[in-house]
């Protein structure tokens, strides 16, 4: 029986390590990206699909750099944005021709996504994500005097670092909803969507930070009443002990035990963390299943062949 399925694409999907990020390697992994999930579609399910933009970004934040003077400033949110349209582009074209290949008759819509946010988050005066290039120390003192947080990375360099506040609700939910009702395949929610408050008005205004995509793709499945959420990351399963002489993989885990392991630090904060934390409000929130996984094994994953499955008890 067809299912509603929001399948979260992690950062590995479209520039994988060890490339230069070219339009043409984006393209070129977008289309092997869609090989693992077109059996979903082959099957009838209703499918949105998010994905990561870290890349994407930073080449935008370089580019801004290296234009100074030359072209207009572009504040993190519109690039989120800009990233959201190039990147939908590119997978709702590679998969328009692969269910024309396929004989597939089904639509392919890419939509530009504000993800509403608490505009007193902890995390506003607490910035702790990191984004674009790294910096000399010298580089870094001048940005710090034009107002950016920078901080020291492990003796790599500097970096920026901005708020990452929880999303609450996507603003174009309804939207999304009505069209995968209509069994139109949805590309939403990239980068974790443009963080936006609620002004007193009732009006949305942006805000300088970035949303996890993890936790975005929870909100929106939940906003939608998806069945299953699938979370693409660059292993099978997920792990607790980590690289340790004592890993260990996690075929099933309930809602408890995956708080628990959470509460334990088995996963980190800038990786496994927010994935399992998104899998728990999804559950908690009325979701089915939720499935961790690596993006090559996403189909066998979600018919229950690999990957660490979540339930809620």
């Amino acid at each position: 029986m067809p299912k509603r399925i929001v399948i979260a694409f992690g950062g590995n999907a479209i520039i994988q390590k060890g490339q230069q990020g070219t339009v043409y390697e984006q393209f070129a992994n977008t289309r092997q990206a869609i090989d693992n999930i077109i059996g979903l579609i082959r099957e009838g399910h209703q499918i949105v699909i998010t994905h990561g933009n870290g890349p994407q970004v930073g080449h935008i934040m370089v580019r801004v750099e290296a234009a100074k003077g030359l072209a207009y400033d572009v504040p993190l949110g519109v690039a989120v944005a800009e990233t959201q349209g190039e990147m939908g582009y590119m997978i709702a074209q590679s998969l328009q021709n692969r269910l024309h290949r396929e004989k597939i008759a089904r639509e392919v819509v890419a939509v530009v996504t504000q993800v509403v946010v608490d505009r007193n988050d902890p995390s506003m005066l607490n910035p702790t994500k990191p984004v674009g290039r790294f910096y000399t120390e010298e580089e870094a003192v001048v940005m710090s005097a034009q107002g950016k947080t920078m901080v020291e990375d492990a003796g790599r360099g500097w970096r920026r670092v901005v708020p990452s506040p929880r999303p609450t609700r996507v603003v174009e939910g309804p939207v999304i909803r009505r069209l995968v009702e209509a069994n139109d395949i949805v590309i939403a929610c990239g980068g974790g969507g443009m963080p936006v408050y609620v002004a007193d008005d009732g009006t949305y205004e942006g805000i300088d930070g970035v949303v996890d995509k993890d936790l975005a793709s929870s909100v929106l499945a939940r906003e939608i009443d998806a069945d299953d959420l699938i979370i693409l990351t660059e292993v099978e399963k997920v792990a607790i002990h980590f690289n340790k002489p004592n890993q260990q993989f996690l075929d099933r885990l309930t809602v408890a035990e995956a708080r628990q392991y959470l509460q334990e630090k088995h996963f980190a904060p800038g990786s496994m963390g927010p994935k399992v934390q998104a899998v728990i409000d999804f559950l908690e929130g009325g979701g089915r299943k939720a499935v961790i996984t690596s993006l090559e094994k996403a189909y066998e994953a979600i018919n229950g062949q690999t990957g660490t499955h979540f339930t809620r008890g």
